[in-house]
């Protein structure tokens, strides 16, 4: 009850969706009782946002579902969910991975970790873009590792929110405590590794934390976006760290691994594609695994809600309103501006406006980035769309991309702006 009432308040904000995912994607409820909800959010930053800027229209959206007044409170610091009976490990098995040319040499290195882990292959670093499998791959390894060593400490962790616990316990004092989590641990996971670099403290502390898990034979395993060469504003010491043990690549699946996705999540949802179908969907949608089990239930729920026949003509509908749904499968300039306007909290007319305050111009400049790297524009025709001179653009551009060199929140700001806006978020 008190996780739905979060949502159904959220749904009725006057706020773009984007920027309530933004806020409030990390999220949870302490508890709801007594005509009070308790929020926790794990970063204190986001914590005063909220504050600042929801709480009112919260209480009144809350006010007007409830009929009381409701009380809303953020938190923020060390907080443990209720456990459940269920294991987050349990849905993500080395059996479940669909293997093609595009991932089997990172199937086979995790699935070497899970039967000798801390042996040849440590760390193992996995690398590749959203939604290819890596989350999917460290899970199987931790499922493996659970039944076959019941006895193992295990951590799965994300970058930021590694970060974030840090920052709370520096804060708070308990850095012993920290300390003692992750480096008295038999397995240590840790998600989109990225996002520690150019945290200083926070490399220093997991560099520590990484020497004393390696030096007492115990498994790491770290996925990214990208080879730890190519992570700007990541120490050195830890880029060859990194490349201690193995790395392993996962590209867009083929055109056969597609295929087989396809089949094996509509075996999974009860639902009998055509091959025509299937070749439909997997010559349409190339990049990302999520949107090809979208476009199945798409189709499938298009069938039994519809009664249509599943044909290739079904298919295209299919995606055509997925494309409606989620623009990120094929972004516009317009898109982009949206996406970026919503991240900074800017109404997007500013962005082709004459306004040249800091608030609007900085923006505005990642605008002009990100659609020249998501839609490789040229500098005339971004220029067009701003109302610009092509050497405002190419000022815009270069300096956007000299931050990203040597700034660790410029690059987590543009990662997250291509995720809002490939709906990869």
């Amino acid at each position: 009850m008190a996780n739905n009432i979060l949502e159904m308040a959220l749904e009725q904000l006057d706020f773009p969706p984007s920027t309530i995912s933004a806020w409030f994607d990390d999220v949870t409820v302490v508890s709801f009782g007594d005509n009070r909800l308790v929020l926790h959010s794990p970063v204190p930053f986001k914590k005063e946002f909220i504050e600042s800027k929801f709480i009112a229209p919260l209480q009144d959206v809350l006010h007007n579902l409830t009929g009381d007044p409701i009380t809303v409170v953020v938190v923020t610091g060390e907080y443990t969910a209720p456990s459940t009976s269920t294991s987050p490990y349990d849905d993500y098995t080395f059996e479940r991975f669909i293997v093609g040319s595009s991932n089997k040499f990172a199937h086979a290195a995790a699935l070497a970790v899970s039967q000798r882990p801390a042996a040849e292959n440590n760390p193992l670093f996995i690398y590749g873009n959203s939604g290819l499998g890596k989350t999917h791959l460290m899970y199987a390894i931790a499922n493996v590792l659970r039944r076959t060593h019941p006895e193992y400490r295990i951590i799965y962790v994300k970058g930021e929110d590694f970060t974030n616990e840090l920052i709370t316990a520096i804060q708070e004092g308990n850095v012993q405590a920290f300390r003692n989590k992750y480096r008295m641990v038999d397995l240590l996971l840790l998600d989109d590794v990225q996002f520690i670099a150019g945290k200083e403290r926070t490399q220093e502390e997991f560099f520590h934390t990484f020497n004393a898990l390696y030096e007492a034979k115990k498994q790491i395993v770290l996925t990214s976006d990208r080879p730890p060469k190519e992570i700007n504003t990541l120490e050195d010491r830890m880029k060859t760290r990194f490349e201690w043990g193995l790395l392993a690549d996962i590209q867009p699946p083929d055109f056969e691994t597609r295929i087989a996705i396809i089949r094996d999540k509509a075996v999974k949802m009860g639902v009998e594609l055509p091959d025509d179908v299937s070749n439909y969907i997997a010559e349409n949608i190339q990049a990302n695994i999520r949107q090809l089990e979208g476009a199945v239930k798409k189709i499938k729920a298009m069938h039994e809600l519809m009664g249509e026949r599943i044909t290739v003509s079904l298919a295209e509908n299919a995606i055509d309103a997925l494309r409606t749904e989620n623009p990120g499968l094929n972004p516009t300039p317009e898109r982009i501006m949206e996406a970026v306007a919503n991240y900074f909290y800017i109404p997007v007319e500013q962005m082709i406006s004459q306004n040249r305050s800091k608030d609007v111009a900085y923006p505005r400049q990642m605008a002009m980035y990100m659609i020249r790297q998501e839609l490789e524009y040229s500098f005339p025709d971004i220029a067009k769309i701003f109302k610009r001179d092509h050497t405002t653009v190419m000022h815009a551009c270069n300096k956007i991309e000299e931050e990203r060199k040597n700034s660790r929140e410029t690059e987590d700001v543009i990662k997250k702006l291509h995720n809002n806006i490939r709906g990869d978020g």
